[in-house]
């Protein structure tokens, strides 16, 4: 498999079709003018191919230049992402993700590079521990104050009155929905304290509820297998 970023302004017809019709084939409620608009608000989609040229996944990400507190951040935030299951035991996705991320903070650095990631679902939510060494919420630590305050802020500003920060979740008003068969979670699953945390701290999870997290992406908040996906040569550091 193969990976590539490319701007949205890059996805044409064809692309955008294809798109569509892979997140309508694992997600209940999908319609193509939700799809559009969402893809409209977004900068970014990484690409994910078979060998063949055949689309096998796509994430689609957004960049804001803020400032917090009197400092500067970018906030990168994802939107629709789906991995078609064969594609699942590959790592094109993660590399590609995280390579991509470093591209577009490497091309215009702006603070610290903080992802808000939305997850309906406990696959998306595991990429946090399998990458990132610090990220929030989490089962192990609770959120710190100052933390708390960010992810409300960030959340507040990216999703308005869908988000509830009583619970931490964004729940839109018509969301795509896992389909049964990927929305199951299988006792071997529940038994990991992340995912066991996930279904706690979304309960709403298969109403497509979608659970607010956050994490710097940063070398020094890289794990071992994060760290393989950038590379020895490559370093995710913001300038000063």
């Amino acid at each position: 498999m193969k990976g590539s970023l490319i701007a949205r302004s890059e996805i044409g017809g064809a692309l955008e079709r294809d798109m569509l019709a892979l997140h309508a084939r694992y997600f209940e409620g999908v319609t193509a003018h939700q799809f559009r608009r969402d893809l409209a608000e977004k900068d970014w989609a990484v690409l994910i191919r078979e060998e063949d040229g055949r689309l096998a996944g796509f994430s689609t990400l957004r960049v804001d230049r803020l400032r917090w507190r009197g400092g500067p951040l970018t906030l990168l935030s994802s939107g629709d992402t789906i991995v078609a299951p064969e594609a699942w035991h590959s790592s094109i996705l993660s590399r590609t993700w995280i390579e991509s991320a470093l591209r577009i903070h490497e091309h215009a650095p702006h603070g610290p590079l903080l992802w808000l990631l939305l997850s309906s679902g406990y696959r998306t939510y595991r990429f946090l521990p399998v990458f990132w060494r610090e990220f929030f919420p989490r089962f192990d630590r609770p959120t710190p104050w100052a933390t708390r305050e960010l992810m409300r802020a960030l959340a507040r500003h990216r999703y308005g009155a869908c988000f509830d920060a009583d619970v931490g979740v964004v729940r839109f008003p018509r969301p795509a929905i896992l389909r049964a068969p990927l929305r199951a979670v299988s006792d071997s699953r529940r038994i990991d304290p992340h995912v066991a945390f996930f279904l706690d701290a979304n309960p709403g999870h298969e109403r497509g509820d979608e659970l607010v997290c956050l994490t710097e992406l940063a070398d020094r908040n890289l794990t071992a297998a994060g760290r393989r996906m950038v590379g020895p040569s490559r370093r995710l550091e913001h300038a000063p």
